[in-house]
Protein backbone atom coordinates (compact mmCIF):
# COMPACT_ATOMS: atom_id res chain seq x y z
CA UNK A 1 0.00 0.00 0.00
CA UNK A 2 1.47 3.16 -0.79
CA UNK A 3 0.79 6.83 0.23
CA UNK A 4 -0.73 7.99 -3.24
CA UNK A 5 -3.19 4.42 -2.58
CA UNK A 6 -4.98 5.71 0.54
CA UNK A 7 -7.20 7.66 2.78
CA UNK A 8 -6.06 10.15 4.96
CA UNK A 9 -7.07 12.07 7.82
CA UNK A 10 -5.15 14.73 8.97
CA UNK A 11 -6.24 16.62 12.46
CA UNK A 12 -4.50 19.71 14.19
CA UNK A 13 -4.46 23.39 14.17
CA UNK A 14 -2.30 26.52 12.88
CA UNK A 15 0.28 26.22 10.47
CA UNK A 16 0.98 22.88 11.54
CA UNK A 17 -1.95 21.16 9.95
CA UNK A 18 -1.94 23.49 6.67
CA UNK A 19 1.92 22.33 6.14
CA UNK A 20 0.59 18.49 6.04
CA UNK A 21 -2.17 18.96 4.15
CA UNK A 22 -0.19 21.37 1.73
CA UNK A 23 2.51 18.33 1.74
CA UNK A 24 -0.29 15.45 0.97
CA UNK A 25 -2.22 18.12 -1.13
CA UNK A 26 -1.83 15.20 -4.32
CA UNK A 27 -4.28 13.47 -2.31
CA UNK A 28 -7.20 15.50 -3.03
CA UNK A 29 -10.17 14.20 -2.30
CA UNK A 30 -8.41 11.04 -0.30
CA UNK A 31 -7.34 13.51 1.93
CA UNK A 32 -9.45 15.11 4.92
CA UNK A 33 -8.50 17.62 7.67
CA UNK A 34 -10.25 18.12 10.56
CA UNK A 35 -9.22 21.57 12.04
CA UNK A 36 -9.09 22.90 15.70
CA UNK A 37 -11.37 25.83 16.21
CA UNK A 38 -10.59 26.94 19.58
CA UNK A 39 -8.11 30.14 18.68
CA UNK A 40 -8.97 33.39 20.50
CA UNK A 41 -6.24 35.78 19.48
CA UNK A 42 -5.78 38.44 16.61
CA UNK A 43 -8.29 38.70 14.12
CA UNK A 44 -10.42 35.28 15.08
CA UNK A 45 -10.10 36.66 18.58
CA UNK A 46 -11.76 40.04 17.54
CA UNK A 47 -14.03 38.42 15.46
CA UNK A 48 -15.09 36.04 18.26
CA UNK A 49 -15.44 38.94 20.79
CA UNK A 50 -18.12 40.39 17.90
CA UNK A 51 -19.94 37.73 17.91
CA UNK A 52 -20.34 34.04 18.87
CA UNK A 53 -18.47 32.23 16.05
CA UNK A 54 -16.16 29.36 15.85
CA UNK A 55 -12.49 30.28 15.22
CA UNK A 56 -11.90 30.79 11.21
CA UNK A 57 -7.84 31.38 11.51
CA UNK A 58 -7.00 28.08 11.49
CA UNK A 59 -9.49 27.12 9.15
CA UNK A 60 -8.51 29.55 6.42
CA UNK A 61 -4.88 28.88 6.73
CA UNK A 62 -5.53 25.65 6.13
CA UNK A 63 -7.61 25.94 2.65
CA UNK A 64 -5.28 28.42 1.44
CA UNK A 65 -2.49 26.16 2.27
CA UNK A 66 -4.28 24.08 -0.59
CA UNK A 67 -4.12 26.88 -2.90
CA UNK A 68 -1.49 27.82 -5.09
CA UNK A 69 0.37 30.39 -3.58
CA UNK A 70 0.43 32.77 -6.43
CA UNK A 71 -3.38 32.51 -7.39
CA UNK A 72 -5.81 35.64 -6.63
CA UNK A 73 -7.88 33.38 -4.15
CA UNK A 74 -4.58 32.72 -1.95
CA UNK A 75 -3.52 36.55 -1.82
CA UNK A 76 -7.26 37.26 -1.45
CA UNK A 77 -7.81 35.11 1.59
CA UNK A 78 -4.34 35.30 2.60
CA UNK A 79 -4.86 39.59 2.96
CA UNK A 80 -4.13 41.16 5.96
CA UNK A 81 -5.22 45.02 6.52
CA UNK A 82 -2.28 47.59 8.65
CA UNK A 83 -2.47 49.97 10.49
CA UNK A 84 -4.69 50.33 13.99
CA UNK A 85 -8.18 51.33 12.62
CA UNK A 86 -11.01 48.68 13.32
CA UNK A 87 -9.73 47.20 10.42
CA UNK A 88 -6.43 46.95 11.45
CA UNK A 89 -4.65 43.61 11.82
CA UNK A 90 -7.71 41.41 10.35
CA UNK A 91 -6.81 38.86 7.80
CA UNK A 92 -9.57 39.40 5.03
CA UNK A 93 -10.18 35.68 4.41
CA UNK A 94 -11.38 35.45 8.30
CA UNK A 95 -13.86 38.43 7.79
CA UNK A 96 -15.01 36.45 4.35
CA UNK A 97 -15.60 33.46 6.48
CA UNK A 98 -16.95 35.48 9.16
CA UNK A 99 -19.51 37.04 6.84
CA UNK A 100 -20.49 34.06 5.22
CA UNK A 101 -20.82 32.42 8.81
CA UNK A 102 -23.51 34.90 9.39
CA UNK A 103 -25.40 34.33 6.14
CA UNK A 104 -25.31 30.72 5.60
CA UNK A 105 -26.88 27.77 8.10
CA UNK A 106 -24.00 26.09 9.66
CA UNK A 107 -20.32 26.66 9.16
CA UNK A 108 -19.87 23.37 6.87
CA UNK A 109 -21.82 25.31 4.06
CA UNK A 110 -19.58 28.26 4.26
CA UNK A 111 -16.54 26.06 3.84
CA UNK A 112 -18.26 23.94 1.23
CA UNK A 113 -18.85 27.58 -0.90
CA UNK A 114 -15.16 28.54 -0.05
CA UNK A 115 -13.45 25.38 -1.27
CA UNK A 116 -15.91 25.75 -4.51
CA UNK A 117 -14.43 29.50 -5.20
CA UNK A 118 -11.04 28.37 -4.21
CA UNK A 119 -11.03 24.91 -6.08
CA UNK A 120 -10.15 23.36 -3.10
CA UNK A 121 -10.78 19.37 -3.89
CA UNK A 122 -9.62 17.96 -0.53
CA UNK A 123 -12.35 18.27 2.11
CA UNK A 124 -11.23 20.53 5.36
CA UNK A 125 -13.98 20.29 7.82
CA UNK A 126 -13.84 22.01 11.57
CA UNK A 127 -13.37 19.64 14.50
CA UNK A 128 -16.89 20.70 15.46
CA UNK A 129 -19.64 23.42 14.37
CA UNK A 130 -20.58 24.49 18.15
CA UNK A 131 -18.22 27.57 19.21
CA UNK A 132 -15.97 26.41 22.34
CA UNK A 133 -12.81 27.62 24.37
CA UNK A 134 -10.04 25.80 25.87
CA UNK A 135 -10.27 25.64 30.40
CA UNK A 136 -6.95 24.44 31.48
CA UNK A 137 -6.57 23.67 34.96
CA UNK A 138 -3.41 24.46 37.26
CA UNK A 139 -2.83 21.50 39.37
CA UNK A 140 -4.00 23.25 42.66
CA UNK A 141 -7.24 24.15 41.14
CA UNK A 142 -7.19 27.46 39.54
CA UNK A 143 -8.21 27.57 35.65
CA UNK A 144 -7.16 29.83 32.46
CA UNK A 145 -9.59 29.96 29.89
CA UNK A 146 -8.74 30.56 26.13
CA UNK A 147 -6.13 29.53 23.88
CA UNK A 148 -3.62 32.19 24.56
CA UNK A 149 -4.00 32.15 28.33
CA UNK A 150 -3.36 28.44 27.83
CA UNK A 151 -0.01 28.64 25.82
CA UNK A 152 1.09 31.44 28.57
CA UNK A 153 1.14 28.89 31.69
CA UNK A 154 4.03 28.89 33.55
CA UNK A 155 3.75 25.12 33.97
CA UNK A 156 1.63 22.06 32.46
CA UNK A 157 -2.08 22.09 33.27
CA UNK A 158 -3.03 18.87 35.30
CA UNK A 159 -6.17 19.04 33.06
CA UNK A 160 -7.72 20.49 29.77
CA UNK A 161 -11.28 20.33 28.76
CA UNK A 162 -13.58 22.39 26.16
CA UNK A 163 -16.27 24.63 27.72
CA UNK A 164 -19.25 23.86 26.43
CA UNK A 165 -18.14 20.14 25.51
CA UNK A 166 -18.85 19.99 22.01
CA UNK A 167 -19.80 17.22 18.99
CA UNK A 168 -18.21 16.53 15.98
CA UNK A 169 -19.84 16.48 12.46
CA UNK A 170 -21.18 12.93 10.86
CA UNK A 171 -18.55 13.98 7.61
CA UNK A 172 -15.79 13.77 10.37
CA UNK A 173 -17.14 10.53 11.77
CA UNK A 174 -17.44 9.26 8.11
CA UNK A 175 -14.00 10.35 7.57
CA UNK A 176 -12.14 8.95 10.35
CA UNK A 177 -14.05 5.41 9.54
CA UNK A 178 -12.59 5.31 6.21
CA UNK A 179 -9.20 6.15 6.69
CA UNK A 180 -6.27 4.23 6.43
CA UNK A 181 -3.92 6.52 8.17
CA UNK A 182 -4.61 9.52 10.90
CA UNK A 183 -2.53 11.80 11.05
CA UNK A 184 -1.75 14.02 14.41
CA UNK A 185 0.32 17.11 14.39
CA UNK A 186 2.41 18.88 14.44
CA UNK A 187 1.85 22.21 15.91
CA UNK A 188 1.07 23.40 19.51
CA UNK A 189 0.89 20.38 21.77
CA UNK A 190 -1.99 22.10 23.88
CA UNK A 191 -3.41 24.22 21.52
CA UNK A 192 -3.61 22.66 17.99
CA UNK A 193 -3.01 18.79 18.91
CA UNK A 194 -4.98 18.43 22.14
CA UNK A 195 -8.51 20.13 21.65
CA UNK A 196 -9.71 17.70 18.86
CA UNK A 197 -8.76 14.94 21.19
CA UNK A 198 -11.41 16.63 23.65
CA UNK A 199 -13.92 15.87 21.61
CA UNK A 200 -15.16 12.53 22.82
CA UNK A 201 -16.75 11.96 18.84
CA UNK A 202 -13.72 11.90 17.33
CA UNK A 203 -11.40 10.12 20.07
CA UNK A 204 -14.01 7.03 19.67
CA UNK A 205 -13.74 7.74 15.75
CA UNK A 206 -10.02 7.46 15.78
CA UNK A 207 -10.40 4.18 18.43
CA UNK A 208 -13.30 2.31 16.18
CA UNK A 209 -11.32 2.77 12.74
CA UNK A 210 -9.14 0.53 11.49
CA UNK A 211 -6.30 3.36 10.31
CA UNK A 212 -3.30 3.22 11.95
CA UNK A 213 -2.82 7.00 14.35
CA UNK A 214 0.17 8.37 14.00
CA UNK A 215 1.70 11.42 15.71
CA UNK A 216 4.36 14.08 14.00
CA UNK A 217 6.56 15.94 16.86
CA UNK A 218 7.79 19.02 15.88
CA UNK A 219 10.85 19.75 15.01
CA UNK A 220 12.06 22.35 17.40
CA UNK A 221 10.61 23.01 20.97
CA UNK A 222 7.55 25.08 20.82
CA UNK A 223 7.00 28.04 23.26
CA UNK A 224 4.35 26.95 25.55
CA UNK A 225 4.69 24.58 28.81
CA UNK A 226 4.83 21.18 26.62
CA UNK A 227 8.21 22.18 26.06
CA UNK A 228 9.04 20.96 29.60
CA UNK A 229 7.49 17.55 28.84
CA UNK A 230 9.44 14.28 26.67
CA UNK A 231 7.99 12.34 24.27
CA UNK A 232 6.31 9.59 27.01
CA UNK A 233 5.28 12.67 29.27
CA UNK A 234 3.10 13.91 26.17
CA UNK A 235 1.42 10.48 25.44
CA UNK A 236 1.18 9.97 29.39
CA UNK A 237 -0.74 13.38 29.69
CA UNK A 238 -2.65 12.74 26.70
CA UNK A 239 -3.85 9.28 28.07
CA UNK A 240 -4.61 10.85 31.91
CA UNK A 241 -6.59 13.77 30.15
CA UNK A 242 -8.75 11.64 27.75
CA UNK A 243 -8.63 8.35 29.47
CA UNK A 244 -7.24 6.46 26.49
CA UNK A 245 -4.51 6.77 24.19
CA UNK A 246 -5.09 6.57 20.63
CA UNK A 247 -2.18 7.10 18.74
CA UNK A 248 -0.33 4.00 17.56
CA UNK A 249 2.99 5.32 16.37
CA UNK A 250 5.62 8.34 16.50
CA UNK A 251 7.41 10.09 13.81
CA UNK A 252 10.04 12.57 15.38
CA UNK A 253 12.86 14.45 13.65
CA UNK A 254 16.90 13.33 14.58
CA UNK A 255 17.86 10.48 16.80
CA UNK A 256 17.15 11.58 20.60
CA UNK A 257 13.58 11.38 20.81
CA UNK A 258 12.68 8.18 21.96
CA UNK A 259 9.47 6.37 23.60
CA UNK A 260 9.22 3.40 26.16
CA UNK A 261 5.30 3.26 25.00
CA UNK A 262 4.81 3.38 21.26
CA UNK A 263 7.38 2.84 18.41
CA UNK A 264 9.14 5.82 16.90
CA UNK A 265 9.96 6.96 13.46
CA UNK A 266 13.56 8.78 13.65
CA UNK A 267 14.55 10.57 10.68
CA UNK A 268 15.77 13.85 9.04
CA UNK A 269 12.41 15.90 8.76
CA UNK A 270 14.08 19.99 9.13
CA UNK A 271 13.90 22.34 6.13
CA UNK A 272 17.08 23.90 5.05
CA UNK A 273 15.50 27.42 4.83
CA UNK A 274 13.31 27.54 7.73
CA UNK A 275 14.09 25.10 10.71
CA UNK A 276 10.88 24.93 12.63
CA UNK A 277 9.31 23.76 9.30
CA UNK A 278 9.04 19.91 8.17
CA UNK A 279 10.72 19.64 4.89
CA UNK A 280 7.74 18.62 2.29
CA UNK A 281 9.55 15.76 0.39
CA UNK A 282 10.98 14.52 3.77
CA UNK A 283 8.03 14.38 5.52
CA UNK A 284 6.46 12.54 2.39
CA UNK A 285 9.27 9.60 2.67
CA UNK A 286 8.41 9.59 6.50
CA UNK A 287 4.90 8.93 6.16
CA UNK A 288 5.64 6.52 3.63
CA UNK A 289 7.91 4.48 5.45
CA UNK A 290 5.19 5.03 8.44
CA UNK A 291 2.89 2.89 5.73
CA UNK A 292 5.06 0.32 4.59
CA UNK A 293 6.27 -0.62 8.32
CA UNK A 294 2.14 -0.80 8.98
CA UNK A 295 2.19 -3.29 6.16
CA UNK A 296 5.42 -5.20 6.80
CA UNK A 297 4.85 -5.54 10.81
CA UNK A 298 1.25 -4.59 11.84
CA UNK A 299 2.09 -3.28 15.41
CA UNK A 300 0.11 -4.81 18.30
CA UNK A 301 -0.04 -1.88 21.13
CA UNK A 302 0.50 -3.02 24.64
CA UNK A 303 0.33 0.72 26.41
CA UNK A 304 1.59 0.40 30.24
CA UNK A 305 -0.64 1.53 32.53
CA UNK A 306 -0.31 4.95 34.00
CA UNK A 307 0.73 5.51 37.31
CA UNK A 308 0.16 8.27 39.65
CA UNK A 309 0.57 11.37 36.92
CA UNK A 310 0.82 14.14 39.54
CA UNK A 311 4.92 14.02 39.55
CA UNK A 312 4.72 15.15 35.59
CA UNK A 313 2.47 17.73 35.99
CA UNK A 314 4.28 19.87 38.90
CA UNK A 315 7.62 18.86 37.63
Amino acid sequence: MQLKNIKVVAIGGGHGLGRVLSTLSFLEKQLTGIVTTTDNGGSTGRLRKRSSTIAWGDLRNCLTQLVDKDSIGSQLFDFRFDGEDELGGHNLGNLILFALGQIQSRPLDSIKLVRRLLRVKTPVLPMSETPTDLMAFYPEGRCRVGELSVDEMPVMPKNLMLAPLVKTLSHCNEALANADLIILGPGSFLTSVVPPLLVRDIVNGIQNSKAHCVFIENIVPEKSPSSQLTLDEKLLWIKENIGCLPIDSVIAHGNEVKSDILPVLNCDLANHNIEHYHDRAKLIKALEQCVANIEEQPITLDHKSVNDFSNIVNS
